[in-house]
């Protein structure tokens, strides 16, 4: 059937809607009846040749009381699905009241297989039948989705002389009409379009971008294709489409099973809908979704590995509910987030709560297949957050890494802004693959796509461009290429890591036996019950003086000979007590030493924070305690020559003399970032440009204030002052 002829069928529907439906439902909600009616049509039209027979095998199954009769059903229907009632739609129409029609259109729906019954359970349509009813317009919309202006059947509709009259609609020309009305629904509720549908120009690059590196190496066979936020299903369509057309020029006998899931019941019951009316029954059975099937808390598929994956998972979304139901972040052992890599038995891929995109993908990841000569290969798109979001030792950085480190990630390209429905943020398609050819091994490439685009002539919500075909083919023939140029970038995977590393400094006190200092040292002795710690301090005030004492370690001993006169034992407690209250940090006075090295148990190595110095007269190797106002911290390149100590030593020494680095504090981390790659700083304007603008202002304001006045026509004297 022609383009426009299916145009005409869909147009058809979408009357129905505003005829029986205006005033009964607002317009956002025209699709919560519309949609499964035009399903329940579809599959009504397919399934009344075989109704008798389906009839008459359900009354032998029952005769001979078998129970489980839903494969002898679907033979008999000859199709995936079935329904098992006396109804069909045209025996319907005729009712006589509107209870009657309500209890057989109920039995109707009641009797058709479970994959249906999943549908209209998760479009809650059974919920619409009795407000439809009283509203006297289930009648009215039966009758018009059955009106021989269209032909909804597989089989066409003949003249008198055996001509065709209308010809028949194939389940990819049904499946055209419903994802039509689909496009047109999504359009009218732009607020929510495109969280559960992703526009076709990102879905065609995506597919092609997973499937043309190895277009060569399609043989003939089996192949898996899922998607673990599959919305309504357009992913695995278009995937579908792509890989059999690929297939079919190289000729090659390409069979395709689908899997997908989805946590939103509508788009799940639109998603199986959709396959069913195409007449793919097992990729229906094959979707699995509603709220029970959040992807991250209740994997559908754990023990499958896929050949393809291509997905669009949420943004900024928070998973908090799945981490609860996931036993909390303590709890999880999902073998999917919590791994060993890089030495860590359990090294973790759980992100913050606020946004679970990056575990998505690790979902994919996890579902590779690893002893298949094409391995997997995966595209899902992300916002820019995924690119640098975490910290080193962080979820997603973890997850970054655990990805580059395997030599994963292939490519990621950076699309337009404005090309999603529901937002205008930029964009990314990450591509992976376990399965480098031998060229991009150990390697990564950054496209920015972000200028090959086509604006629209309307917006569809947010969205104001789209990639044409010729777009499309650029983006692939630059990722084909893996050459460096303006728009694409090719990095050592070691490019994107970093060591984070705590910088410290010591810890510098002086003391202050003054007065005011002692009067409040004592009421912190009081509230702490050590009042003869007080006693101890007024006495090496009256010995020693007021001070300041400019060297905290000089001042221990003071102390701790004081408070053995006075009989006190001056435990680290009260040390401590000392130190907080009386001491201040003064940038002049000694370094507060934390430890001393026995002679000939290490070496001074000051990066390290061990450093050569005389106590009692006596060389020895020490360490300081560290000074936590002044801790720091550094990212210090993995490709940096000479390493941590190089950095240190060039970049923090000449600055802080004192400073070292915690070896123990090191995290490895990475971050991807366009901006640093592909940012074009644009020129300043000269000042003779701006000095003509100016003047340009300042000619087209000439006379606006009297004009505005109304001053103009007055005389001289008539002016305001």
């Amino acid at each position: 059937m022609e383009s426009p002829q299916l145009a005409w069928i869909a147009n058809f529907i979408w009357g129905i809607a505003g005829d029986v439906l205006r005033d009964l439902y607002v317009r956002g909600k025209y699709r919560d009846v519309i949609l499964p009616m035009t399903v329940l049509r579809r599959l009504d039209a397919v399934l009344e040749p075989t109704k008798q027979a389906v009839l008459e095998t359900k009354a032998k199954l029952d005769e001979a009381g078998i129970v489980n009769q839903d494969q002898p059903l679907r033979y008999a229907a000859g199709q995936a699905f079935y329904n098992a009632s006396p109804f069909t739609l045209r025996d319907l129409r005729n009712r006589a009241s509107q209870q009657q029609l309500r209890d057989d259109f109920l039995a109707y729906l009641d009797g058709f297989s479970q994959n249906v019954q999943d549908i209209l359970d998760n479009f809650e349509f059974r919920n619409q039948v009795p407000r439809l009813s009283r509203a006297d317009a289930l009648g009215t919309l039966i009758e018009k989705l059955l009106d021989p202006a269209i032909n909804l059947s597989p089989t066409p509709v003949l003249n008198g002389d055996g001509s065709i009259k209308q010809p028949g609609l194939d389940n990819h020309a049904m499946g055209t009409i419903f994802e039509e009305l689909l496009r047109r629904f999504n359009e009218e509720n732009n607020e929510e379009a495109g969280e559960h549908w992703t526009p076709r120009d990102a879905v065609n690059l995506m597919a092609r971008l997973i499937f043309l590196p190895i277009a060569d190496q399609i043989e003939s066979g089996t192949y898996l294709v899922y998607d673990g936020a599959c919305g309504t299903g357009g992913m695995l369509t278009v995937a579908e489409e792509t890989l059999l057309q690929l297939g079919a020029e190289r000729g090659k006998e390409v069979a395709i099973h689908l899997y997908g899931q989805e946590i939103n019941a509508e788009t799940y019951a639109i998603a199986k809908a959709d396959f069913l009316l195409k007449g793919e029954g097992e990729a229906a059975d094959n979707l699995m979704g509603g709220a029970e099937y959040s992807t991250l808390s209740n994997d559908a598929f754990p023990a499958r590995e896929f050949d393809f994956m291509l997905s669009n998972p949420p943004y900024g979304k928070s998973w908090k509910g799945d981490l609860e139901r996931m036993g909390g972040k303590g709890g999880i052992k999902d073998p999917r987030f919590l791994i060993q890599h890089g030495g860590d038995s359990e090294y973790s891929l759980l992100t913050r709560s606020s946004g679970g995109q990056l575990m998505f993908l690790a979902n994919l990841v996890s579902k590779m297949k690893h002893a298949t000569p094409l391995g997997s290969r995966i595209a899902e798109v992300h916002n820019g957050s995924s690119l640098f979001t975490g910290d080193a030792g962080q979820g997603e950085s973890n997850i970054r890494r655990w990805i580059i480190e395997n030599d994963w990630l292939e490519a990621i390209v950076a699309l337009p802004l404005n090309m999603f429905y529901n937002t205008g943020i930029a964009t990314y398609v990450w591509v992976l693959t376990n399965r480098k050819p031998a060229p991009r091994k150990g390697k990564v490439q950054l496209i920015d796509a972000t200028r090959w685009f086509h604006p629209l002539r309307k917006n569809l919500g947010k969205k104001n461009c789209e990639l044409s075909e010729d777009d499309i083919r650029r983006v692939c023939e630059t990722f084909l290429a893996f050459e460096e140029n303006e728009e694409s970038k090719i990095f050592d995977n070691r490019a994107f890591g970093y060591q984070r590393v705590t910088v410290e400094r010591p810890l510098r006190l002086s003391v202050d036996l003054g007065p005011t200092q002692r009067a409040v040292f004592r009421d912190a002795c009081i509230a702490a019950n050590d009042e003869p710690l007080a006693a101890v301090i007024d006495q090496m005030a009256a010995d020693l003086g007021a001070g300041p004492f400019s060297d905290f370690n000089e001042f221990g001993k003071e102390l701790e000979q004081a408070a053995d006169r006075a009989g006190v034992k001056l435990n680290a407690r009260r040390l401590k007590l000392v130190q907080t209250i009386l001491g201040h940090r003064d940038e002049n006075a000694a370094p507060l030493i934390a430890r001393v090295h026995r002679p000939g148990r290490a070496e001074p190595d000051p990066s390290h924070g061990r450093f050569g110095a005389t106590v009692d007269g006596k060389p020895c190797v020490v360490e300081y305690e560290p000074d936590s106002e002044l801790r720091d911290t550094e990212q210090v390149p993995l490709l940096e020559p000479g390493g941590v100590e190089a950095f240190i030593e060039r970049e923090v020494l000449p600055y802080a003399p004192d400073a070292w680095f915690d070896e123990n504090s090191i995290k490895i981390g990475y971050e991807i970032s366009f901006t640093r790659y592909f940012y074009k700083p644009q020129p300043l304007r000269s000042l003779e440009d701006i000095r003509a603008d100016i003047l340009d202002l300042e000619r087209e304001t000439e006379g606006l204030l009297e004009e505005i006045l109304g001053t103009a026509a007055l005389p001289p004297a008539a002016l305001p002052h």
